[in-house]
């Protein structure tokens, strides 16, 4: 249980934070004018011993927070951040009153920047380069779109300059001398071979030059990005607002360096203050089962309200998966995880709940499917190839929409260019996943959603694989339909020094005297700008008490689609500049670069930042229960486990990895099974899987559930001795009193139904129809199993090499029955569409019976469960026919 911990409430004193003066600091008359920041402190207690004492004392960690005055030091000396933001938001401010591009390109053009770098008079070296874009026939749209990089200080980005350059400012030299060599070419022109590309065409020079198709074809990509930064980011300014917020951005940081006690998002420090920050309660799903059973329910009842929503447009670098037939870089969607891709992986999780809610209502529900993909690494066409290729997982194709999130620059800290790995190629990164809200407005997801009825939806993410374990996901979409809430997070224990973020309920004082709360989530790297201290300096840290953001979330579908259509600042949530990993890449030059850096990212989760609830008086206790945002726990192995990262040779830390993902789900099917009176060994430490592997391997199809207390019923007695293997691909499954001393593998072709085509010729799911069936009763399983000491296994591919195995295929509509015997050795037994295998005691050994079905059973076979509602929960009932 997770108890409710107050950052800044520590011995009966709250922390209140003011700003003396409003201006930001980039309005100041001079960089070395500085602000001063203060917070006073309000005692709930009159004590002054105990505020003695506090201040004092090791274990209040809120000391980090100092309360003597702050000077905000300005950047260190070189690049004038202060000039050039103040430059460009001028700029901006300009372009924002025009009503034409006419307008735009008039304003744009007297920019000193655009002026030097375009101007025509005789004196200028750049007076070719008009000529040049003439030549180009760059039409006004994507003129304005150049000037508008030129404007912004990134011309360097248009470099043709093969030489690699001496150390000098980007504004001069080499970056420039390729333009004048390039506006030579263009005066001595020859010939021009018409349209090549989008846009523009293959242009010759004089002198046996040119500008290549693969140029040509940069310049249009190019083009598209920045058209791309133009279109969604136009509620900053574009272009040029995207970077005057880097730029913002980055001088923030510069003073989080210099002040390392506390400082305030600029936003805050303008609108609101943060009065307390304190540990969100909420319903713990692991202690309160009963309640827990009834809002999963919900879940289930409200199926036909719900849909789902998938942000797999990250780039997922530490992966480093690849293509092992052609080397390409793919993204996370596309990591074989136990046996299959990740997003097959979030799909069987879904139909597994369809699956449920058709065994208990009697009718199918296909659940919409928003998909958020990106160009990073081919994601949009792996991912869309892999849905082809698989039929859309039998669900049809209108159930689905893919929408492509922009990519956006990568800028380098210390001076906020653009990082380039060649002429007219700006290194590009998708800009994080809070970008759905706008881009699902933009692209009329909502709208979509809102067609088919869909009132919320749960939002997930591809790496997180356990995050629909039991009750976890049910819950919270129940939740969050029947109270009506607009956001809701599954939250779990932190990890102490984890790379999340933490969930808090959060206390405001608005502009206008009101007082605002609300649950909403911090980043990691956002921790020091709220005083939160590492895990690592600190005996116990503050931030192992907050409860864990795992991006597992619940929305109300109408109030996210009114905050991506606000057209403003909230629209793009949670926007941060990450620039604690340093950026590895080749630039233009070919040199090997690594510099520190980042791209303007934003935060689906703090989508809650929009969702607070005014009050006119300050609310103490039971605040949570009123408001629009909400928050459900469980444990942690339940809720996430996450395979973002690849574990390196000899690392014994397994966190965020593929393995570490797999011993969560072996320590979940350990959980599961215990209480259903079978023996299961033991699993140690991480470290043991490091040095000989996982002790067995259970893999279970969740629609033998996907509820616990679902599956427990299918599953009672025997053993699974250490070592052994176990996958399950049936639903309509039986065990009772199963020793299993080696591997034993079911696949069922038909695990929740069957494909029938339908009326525009695709295949569709048909729960219930034809399933395969399995009945294992008093039997012993008996074989070598997987070669535990093969050097090629992958666990957590479920890729492994065995000396023996029991394997039972069921095509169609096939069943398999065994009861009261040992079989020993390797046998595959492939039951054909149709028909029954029994294998029984014989006279002599084994006795097997294959016999046809009979025909009034075809489509619900000679057995099934049936589910029913009892209170809050499920109960089933073996019913043969």
């Amino acid at each position: 249980m997770l108890h409710s911990t107050s950052l800044l409430h520590h011995n009966n004193y709250r922390f209140l934070f003011s700003f003396r003066s409003k201006p930001s600091l980039l309005d100041s008359q001079s960089q070395s004018q500085s602000q001063s920041l203060s917070f006073s402190k309000s005692l709930s207690s009159s004590s002054s011993s105990s505020s003695s004492s506090s201040s004092s004392s090791s274990c209040c960690r809120v000391a980090r927070i100092s309360t003597e005055t702050l000077e905000l030091s300005p950047p260190p000396p070189g690049f004038n951040f202060r000039r050039e933001i103040s430059r460009l938001t001028a700029l901006r401010e300009k372009l924002s009153g025009c009503d034409t591009l006419q307008e735009k390109l008039r304003i744009i053009d007297a920019d000193y920047r655009v002026r030097r770098f375009f101007g025509s008079s005789s004196g200028n070296r750049n007076a070719g380069l008009a000529r040049v874009l003439s030549v180009l026939r760059l039409e006004s749209d994507k003129l304005f779109l150049i000037k508008c990089l030129v404007a912004a200080g990134q011309e360097h980005v248009l470099c043709l300059d093969e030489t690699v350059p001496e150390m000098e400012s980007p504004a001069s030299g080499s970056v420039k001398s390729a333009f004048y060599a390039l506006a030579k070419m263009i005066e001595k022109l020859e010939s021009n071979n018409g349209n090549s590309g989008a846009g523009f065409g293959k242009t010759k020079m004089g002198m046996g030059m040119a500008l290549a198709d693969h140029e040509i074809r940069d310049l249009n990509k190019l083009l598209e990005t920045l058209a791309q930064i133009e279109c969604f980011y136009d509620c900053i300014g574009g272009v040029i607002g995207y970077q005057i917020t880097v730029l913002e951005l980055i001088v923030q940081q510069l003073v989080d360096q210099k002040n390392t006690n506390w400082s305030q998002h600029m936003h805050e420090v303008k609108e609101r203050q943060i009065l307390g920050i304190d540990a969100p309660t909420g319903l713990d799903l692991s202690e309160n089962t009963e309640y827990a059973s009834h809002a999963a329910l919900w879940g289930i009842e409200g199926l036909p309200d719900l849909g789902e929503i998938y942000p797999l447009g990250g780039s997922a670098d530490r992966l480093d998966l690849v293509d092992p037939n052609t080397g390409e870089c793919l993204p996370a969607a596309m990591l074989p995880f136990c046996g299959r891709t990740l997003l097959e992986g979030l799909i069987r999780d879904l139909q597994a709940r369809e699956f449920l809610y058709f065994k208990l209502y009697g009718e199918q529900c296909i659940t919409p499917v928003a998909i958020m993909t990106s160009s990073a690494k081919n994601n949009h066409k792996h991912i869309t190839s892999l849905c082809e290729r698989l039929s859309w997982f039998g669900r049809g194709r209108s159930t689905f929409q893919l929408f492509e999130q922009p990519l956006v620059p990568v800028i380098g800290a210390e001076d906020g260019q653009w990082l380039v790995t060649k002429p007219f190629s700006p290194l590009s990164k998708p800009g994080g996943h809070g970008v759905i809200w706008k881009l699902a407005h933009d692209k009329g997801i909502f709208k979509w959603f809102s067609s088919q009825g869909r009132k919320g939806a749960t939002v997930r993410q591809v790496s997180n694989v356990v995050a629909a374990t039991d009750v976890t996901l049910l819950a919270l979409a129940g939740i969050g339909l029947r109270q009506g809430k607009k956001l809701g997070f599954a939250s779990c224990e932190r990890i102490s020094g984890a790379t999340e973020g933490i969930n808090v309920l959060m206390e405001k004082k608005s502009p206008d005297g009101n007082w605002e709360y609300g649950v909403t989530c911090i980043e990691y790297t956002e921790f020091d700008k709220f005083g939160i201290t590492d895990g690592s300096l600190v005996p116990k840290s503050l931030q192992a008490e907050f409860p864990a953001n795992t991006n597992i979330l619940y929305v109300d579908l109408p109030s996210a689609e009114k905050v991506g259509s606000s057209k403003n600042v909230n629209s793009i949530p949670g926007m941060v500049l990450n620039t604690r990993k340093p950026i590895v890449y080749v630039d233009q030059f070919g040199r090997q670069c690594s510099v520190s850096g980042g791209r303007l990212e934003c935060t689906m989760q703090n989508i809650a930042d929009n969702y607070f609830n005014s009050y006119s008086n300050r609310c103490y206790n039971g605040v949570e229960d009123k408001l629009d945002t909400f928050i459900v726990y469980n444990e942690r192995r339940r809720v996430t486990s996450s395979a973002k990262k690849k574990r390196r040779h000899g690392y014994k830390s397994l966190r965020q990895t593929p393995d570490g993902a797999l011993l969560d789900i072996l320590r979940n099917a350990h959980d599961l099974l215990s209480p259903c009176d079978i023996k299961l060994p033991e699993i140690g430490a991480d470290g043991n899987y490091v040095d000989s592997g996982p002790p067995f391997l259970i893999l279970l199809h969740p629609a033998l559930g996907p509820l616990w207390e679902v599956t427990r019923q299918k599953f009672y007695g025997g053993s699974i001795s250490e070592g052994s293997e176990l996958q399950v691909e049936v639903a309509e499954f039986f065990w009772r009193n199963v020793q299993l001393n080696g591997s034993l593998v079911i696949i069922a072709e038909n695990v929740m139904g069957s494909m029938q085509i339908d009326e525009s010729g695709e295949p569709i799911l048909h729960h219930g129809q034809r399933c395969g069936r399995c009945k294992l009763q008093n039997v012993k399983v008996l074989n070598e199993g997987i070669d535990w000491r093969h050097g090629g296994n992958v666990y957590w591919k479920h890729d492994v090499q065995r000396s023996e195995v029991l394997q039972i295929i069921l095509h169609g509509n096939a069943e398999f029955e065994a009861t009261d015997v040992v079989l020993q050795g390797n046998h595959v037994f492939e039951v054909p569409d149709g028909y029954k295998l029994k294998i029984m005691p014989g006279s002599t050994g084994l006795a097997i019976q294959l016999d046809p079905i009979e025909q009034g059973m075809m489509e619900s076979g000679s057995w099934h469960w049936d589910y029913k509602i009892e209170g809050s929960h499920i109960k089933l009932e073996l019913a043969e026919s």
